[in-house]
């Protein structure tokens, strides 16, 4: 394998957005390279990004935000999407949206957990890409670290030997080497990139030059890990006595999702490490602390763990 992947007529990406505009924020210049070498584009879009209130509040000018309210939302952020992409070229018969609900993500992973592989993995087999782009494993918006481990379930259980890189939007980018990073310069590319996410008006409304700022910089990517069933996952945290009493800790490999009370959980001591023995599941297995409280903070305090992630940061080439 090339420390960049080349894109070329046989390029074959599937682009996995939880939510929408993160398909143009992380990938809006690969999809373009891919479309111009004669390549195949397509993007799975998991939620209709319907819980998000303050954008909503502002643009609609309401407090209260109903279910009613959340549908509404979600039907115009999916006719954004829809637009992003034709700004991009990628036409509506390759965008597949599941419409799962915004900031719910992990639990389609814990609740309902063969459907939701099963739903990722019928599209991975429809599409029958060799270029996946998924979330970062340490993005911090819950949604996208449980998307992370969905789809690497997912391509496992569908035997797929597609090249897999991950994108970070919350969160910091490991860092890497500055000769594997190959940006891609192209103005005109970039400006149809901004023109794709200016279509998410909804997002521009509070976070304009947020938004912005994450588009103009170059497209970085990092392999994902390899995460091997068999032997042990290290834990990175170490919680006090105190949150001990509350905390939970999740396990998802190819045998599904288990949950334990930390106090109960099968873990080992190894130094100054925690260690979680694996069920030999086939695949990749992945280990997340959690509370389970109610909280506005949407952010992710502790996050998934997977195998010690290379840090390999990498912008994919275009061929030629």
């Amino acid at each position: 394998m090339s420390r960049d992947p080349v894109i070329d007529g046989s390029t074959r990406v599937l682009v996995v957005a939880p939510h929408p505009d993160d398909e143009s924020l992380a990938a809006g210049m690969l999809i373009q390279r891919t479309l111009a070498a004669g390549g195949r584009a397509d993007v799975l879009l998991l939620t209709d990004g319907d819980d998000n209130p303050w954008p909503q509040r502002w643009i609609e000018r309401r407090l209260v935000i109903d279910a009613a309210g959340r549908a509404r939302w979600g039907a115009r952020r999916r006719l954004e999407v829809a637009a992003a992409l034709g700004r991009l070229g990628v036409g509506p018969e390759h965008l597949h949206a599941l419409g799962w609900h915004d900031m719910q993500v992990t639990d389609e992973l814990r609740m309902r957990t063969s459907a939701a592989v099963g739903a990722i993995r019928r599209i991975v087999e429809r599409v029958r890409p060799n270029l996946v782009v998924i979330p970062d494993l340490g993005d911090s918006h819950p949604d996208h670290g449980s998307a992370h481990v969905l789809a690497r379930l997912a391509l496992s259980a569908a035997g797929s030997m597609a090249e897999i890189l991950t994108y970070m939007i919350h969160g910091t980018e490991r860092s890497a080497p500055e000769d594997l990073i190959v940006p891609d310069a192209d103005p005109e590319r970039l400006a149809t990139k901004i023109d794709a996410v200016l279509e998410h008006a909804t997002q521009m409304a509070l976070s304009r030059k947020r938004m912005l700022g994450v588009a103009s910089r170059p497209e970085r990517f990092d392999r994902a890990p390899a995460a091997p069933g068999t032997g042990a996952l290290r834990l990175p945290w170490q919680p006090g006595h105190l949150a001990r009493v509350r905390l939970r800790l999740v396990l998802a490999d190819g045998l599904g999702v288990q949950v334990w009370p930390w106090r109960h959980a099968p873990i080992e001591r190894a130094g100054e490490q925690w260690l979680l023995p694996l069920r030999g599941a086939p695949g990749p297995a992945f280990a997340k602390l959690t509370a389970d409280l109610s909280t506005p903070w949407i952010y992710d305090r502790y996050g998934w763990a997977g195998e010690d992630p290379e840090p390999v940061g990498l912008v994919a080439r275009a061929a030629g």
